[in-house]
């Protein structure tokens, strides 16, 4: 549920303060009823709204996958006047960053406006996995490896157990996929400090149900097809219904 006046906005309508002005002179109706009452919550996937008599169009929903590359901050907007990933895209709708990916991190980045798949992909207690490949100083051997597995100590308390894998290595450097569960600031990197091999580059691989496409390159983006878009919604549904 959202606010009237935001979601006309959103609609198109005219600016928020304006929106208010129309509610406020009994321009707007909902399902039927005249509302004259700012902060009055609808639906815009399911009520009706008209202005003027005219109904305003119900807000696309869009899913664009990202390929991150080093040097963007995965924010809509910064104060310091940072390259952010906004400055990546060119899309009508307001999309939002689903997650966050450090300033030196790559990969795969979903930006979206809608809010129950953002909810299913990032709140922690729903343990969505996300791969990377962490090209890491030295080559951790097995066991290092392991207490990755198992659970590693850091400053803000044990992760959960993460999995692993050896890819190659190359001149005393090596490439580890890992995938966690957790969301927790610098993660991967702190683990992996943490163990005395630290990274050196970080790619994110896999969120969720979806996965970095080898032809999407850094900087690039594409919107997902239909059978991803339903592979998330189908998450977003099942989470809600278990949260029941």
């Amino acid at each position: 549920m959202e606010r009237l006046q935001k979601v006309m906005a959103k609609a198109g309508v005219d600016s928020r303060r304006k929106c208010e002005d129309i509610i406020e002179a009994g321009r707007v109706m909902v399902n039927g009823n005249i509302v004259t009452e700012l902060g009055t919550k609808v639906d815009p996937e399911q009520d009706k709204i008209l202005v003027d008599g005219e109904e305003i169009e119900k807000e696309k929903k869009v899913y664009i996958l990202l390929n991150k590359p080093a040097g963007f901050i995965t924010t809509v907007d910064d104060p310091k006047d940072r390259r952010t990933v906004m400055d990546l895209i060119n899309v009508k709708q307001r999309v939002y960053p689903v997650g966050r990916l450090d300033r030196d991190t790559e990969g795969l980045l979903l930006l979206t406006n809608d809010g129950d798949v953002s909810y299913a992909l990032t709140h922690p207690s729903h343990k969505i996995g996300k791969k990377y490949l962490a090209t890491v100083e030295g080559v951790p051997n097995d066991n290092k490896l392991e207490s990755l597995e198992r659970g590693i100590k850091l400053s803000d308390g044990w992760t959960a157990p993460a999995e692993t894998e050896l890819v190659m290595n190359f001149n005393n450097k090596a490439i580890v996929s890992i995938t966690i569960h957790e969301g927790r600031n610098r993660q991967v990197k702190r683990m992996f400090k943490a163990i005395g091999n630290p990274v050196e580059e970080l790619k994110r691989m896999k969120i969720g149900p979806l996965s970095l496409d080898d032809e999407l390159k850094a900087g690039e983006y594409r919107y997902l097809n239909k059978n991803e878009i339903q592979q998330l919604k189908d998450l977003a549904q099942e989470i809600k219904q278990e949260e029941v």
